[in-house]
């Protein structure tokens, strides 16, 4: 059990005591620091991301809904929030855990604080505890579910209810952080293509980098089914991050399914990566602390070379056997095709960390996928590439309906 250091006076606080916190891992560490955030208890499963940077475009991404978010850079804040860079409608993580908040916000686009923002939602957080002694528990232990508690010092009462908590695993989140009804995100200059997004959580940055591309993006529900997606005779269609268990959404599956049989051009990413690679005859299981952050390493086998993406989930693509997922390989490594019910598929991508499968390519159907985030908010752009790879895969399959 670690103390909070008494150096936070005369800021956001007066009183240390009376803005008490408690952390509360389920197989029972605690630690204890400070309120930071709305006063209350919460809930969820304990992550820690790696970013350096990009704090509120981590809060506001659908994909941590459920999870309390531990951030490993040691002050976060600095940078205030904007209004610019959400990439939802709100917060959307069930707690999170800094070590030194900022107390003053230093920068022209700053509109509000990092705490003030937090309190706005209803979100509940900590300070002030070791967040590198509570990051490497979790790697050592793995993700595992938490309770973060300033309204009770009892650590037995915040370990009964973390314990009574659902796990991440079986749960169903997408259809609760997805629109509830279909929009329509413009291109920007003369629209070149029209694509229908499945949106599992999806991200607000995603169809813009599309819209960038002149695609008109249409945001359809997350148990829209393919008939739904197909209507209105889209060039393309793709499927979005989300957070949850893969395994849990049928639905999406389905939907993909009925797009691979339709032939129409296919784009996922992170959770939309797993969605296909069950259409495609795949399992996914749980990893055991996850992607979280926006340094990971991923090699891309097609040419060799090894990109910094950004990430954010706890479950991947089994790979089957002889794919080369999961083993050393050198630059350039081609791993062998896999049959699947739409033709040959291969993992394209593979993070160079661990061995976890990023990437699927379909060989026979115009279908790709990767598990990371290449649009990039936050994280770097060397996956950029990935939205014009997508733009050639609809141009390719407009050609051909137009032959035809």
């Amino acid at each position: 059990m670690t103390t909070a250091p008494a150096w936070r006076s005369g800021g956001l606080r007066q009183n240390r005591h009376e803005g008490a916190a408690l952390l509360v891992l389920e197989d029972g560490r605690a630690f204890r620091g400070e309120s930071f955030g709305a006063i209350g208890q919460t809930l969820g499963e304990a992550v820690f991301n790696t970013g350096m940077t990009g704090y509120q475009e981590t809060l506001t991404d659908p994909s941590y809904a459920g999870q309390v978010v531990v951030m490993t850079a040691p002050q976060i804040g600095n940078t205030g929030m904007n209004d610019e860079d959400g990439e939802s409608d709100g917060i959307q993580v069930a707690g999170f855990v800094v070590r030194d908040p900022s107390l003053r916000p230093s920068s022209w686009r700053s509109r509000r604080s990092l705490e003030s923002a937090l309190v706005d939602a209803g979100v509940v957080g900590i300070s002030g505890i070791d967040t590198r002694a509570l990051t490497r528990h979790l790697r050592e232990r793995g993700a595992m579910r938490v309770g973060i508690s300033s309204v009770t010092a009892d650590v037995e009462e915040v370990l009964a209810a973390v314990q009574a908590a659902p796990q991440m695993a079986g749960a169903d989140l997408a259809p609760g952080v997805s629109t509830k009804h279909r929009y329509v995100v413009a291109a920007l200059g003369s629209p070149r293509f029209r694509v229908a997004a499945l949106d599992l959580g999806i991200k607000t940055m995603t169809p813009h980098r599309m819209a960038q591309r002149g695609i008109e993006v249409q945001v359809h529900p997350a148990r829209t089914t393919a008939e739904g997606l197909l209507a209105d005779f889209p060039d393309g269609v793709f499927i979005s991050n989300g957070p949850g268990d893969p395994a849990t959404a049928d639905y999406a599956v389905q939907a993909v399914r009925g797009v691979l049989d339709a032939g129409v051009p296919l784009f996922g990413i992170c959770f939309g990566n797993q969605i296909l690679g069950r259409a495609l005859g795949l399992s996914t299981y749980k990893l055991r602390y996850g992607h979280h952050g926006i340094n990971l390493p991923v090699l891309d086998r097609a040419t060799g070379k090894v990109e910094v993406t950004a990430h954010n989930h706890g479950f991947a693509i089994q790979a089957r056997e002889g794919s080369g997922a999961g083993e050393p390989c050198a630059a350039g490594y081609r791993p062998e095709p896999f049959d699947t019910p739409y033709g040959p598929a291969e993992i394209s991508h593979v993070c160079l960390n661990d061995g976890v499968a990023e990437g699927l390519t379909c060989l026979e159907t115009p279908a790709f996928s990767v598990q990371y985030h290449p649009e990039a908010a936050a994280g770097p752009h060397d996956a950029d590439y990935l939205f014009d790879r997508f733009v050639k895969l609809l141009s390719a399959g407009k050609g051909q309906r137009g032959h035809a």
